[in-house]
C-alpha cells in the first residue's frame, strides 16, 4: 500500500504547479454547470420517476409514503452528482489525461521509456464503456438502498471501481506493453481500487470533490507510471536501447 500513499503525495506536491490546477478546474466546472443545469430542470421529474420504481413503490403500498419520498429525493440528487461527475471524469480521462502524462512524462518520470500505444480511440471507448458499466450497476443496486447503509456505500465501492477502470488503463496506456499491463494489473489489482475508493470518498467532499476527477487521473498516472518503473528496474535503460 506505500505505492497509494506515494501516489497521493506525488499528486498532492503537484498541486503547486499552476498548469495542474488548470487541470483541474476545467472539468470541475463542467461539471458543476451541469449539476446546476440538471438541478432546476430534471430533478423533479427525476423523483416522480424513482417514485415509480422498486423499492418506493413497495414502500407507498405498505404507507410509508414519507420514507419513499426521502428515498427518491435522496436517489435524485445521487443521480444527478452521480451525471456530474461522470461528465467531469470522461472530461478528465479523454482530453486532460494525455496532458497530465505528457506533464509527468517530461519531467519526473522521464527516464521511463513509452512501450505502449498512445490511443485516443482505445481510451475514449475504456471510459466510454466504463461510464456505461456504471450507470447500469448504478441502477441494479437501487434497491439495496433499503438496506440501512448501503445507500451510501454502494455508490461508494461502484465510483470506487469506476476510477480504477477508467483511469488505471489510461495512465499506462502509452508507457506499458501489453504484457506488462496485464502484470500490473494483476498485481496491484486491490491497491488500485484502494486509491479508486479514497477517489471516491474524496468525491464526497464539499467544493473539493469537483476537483476529484483530475485529481484522481493525476493519482493514478502517479501509481501506474511508479508501478511499471518498479518493475521494469534495471531493464529500463536496455528497453530504451531497443526502441532506439
Amino acid at each position: 500500500m506505500d505505492i497509494v500513499v506515494l501516489a497521493l503525495g506525488r499528486s498532492l506536491a503537484d498541486l503547486r504547479v499552476g498548469r495542474v490546477w488548470l487541470y483541474l478546474l476545467l472539468p470541475a466546472l463542467a461539471a458543476l454547470l451541469l449539476a446546476v443545469v440538471l438541478g432546476f430542470s430534471a430533478l423533479g421529474w427525476l423523483i416522480a420517476q424513482l417514485l415509480e420504481l422498486p423499492p418506493m413503490t413497495l414502500l407507498v403500498a405498505w404507507g410509508l409514503v414519507w420514507l419513499a419520498q426521502l428515498l427518491a429525493w435522496l436517489g435524485g440528487w445521487m443521480a444527478l452528482f452521480a451525471l456530474a461527475y461522470l461528465c467531469a471524469m470522461l472530461i478528465a480521462a479523454v482530453f486532460i489525461m494525455p496532458l497530465l502524462l505528457k506533464h509527468l512524462a517530461e519531467g519526473e518520470y522521464r527516464d521511463l521509456a513509452a512501450m505502449g500505444r498512445d490511443s485516443f480511440v482505445a481510451a475514449t471507448v475504456n471510459s466510454l464503456g466504463a461510464a456505461m458499466l456504471f450507470i447500469i450497476a448504478w441502477l441494479v443496486t437501487i434497491p439495496l438502498w433499503l438496506i440501512p447503509g448501503m445507500s451510501l456505500l454502494v455508490p461508494l465501492l461502484l465510483m470506487a471501481w469506476l476510477n480504477r477502470r477508467t483511469f488505471a488503463y489510461d495512465a499506462l496506456a502509452m508507457h506499458a506493453t501489453d504484457a506488462e499491463w496485464a502484470s500490473l494489473r494483476a498485481q496491484y489489482r486491490w491497491p488500485l481500487f484502494m486509491l479508486g475508493l479514497v477517489m471516491a470518498l474524496l468525491a464526497h467532499v464539499p467544493i473539493i470533490g469537483l476537483l476529484v476527477p483530475t485529481l484522481a487521473a493525476l493519482s493514478f498516472v502517479h501509481f501506474g507510471l511508479e508501478a511499471l518503473r518498479r518493475q521494469r528496474g534495471g531493464a529500463i535503460v536496455s528497453i530504451q536501447g531497443e526502441r532506439s
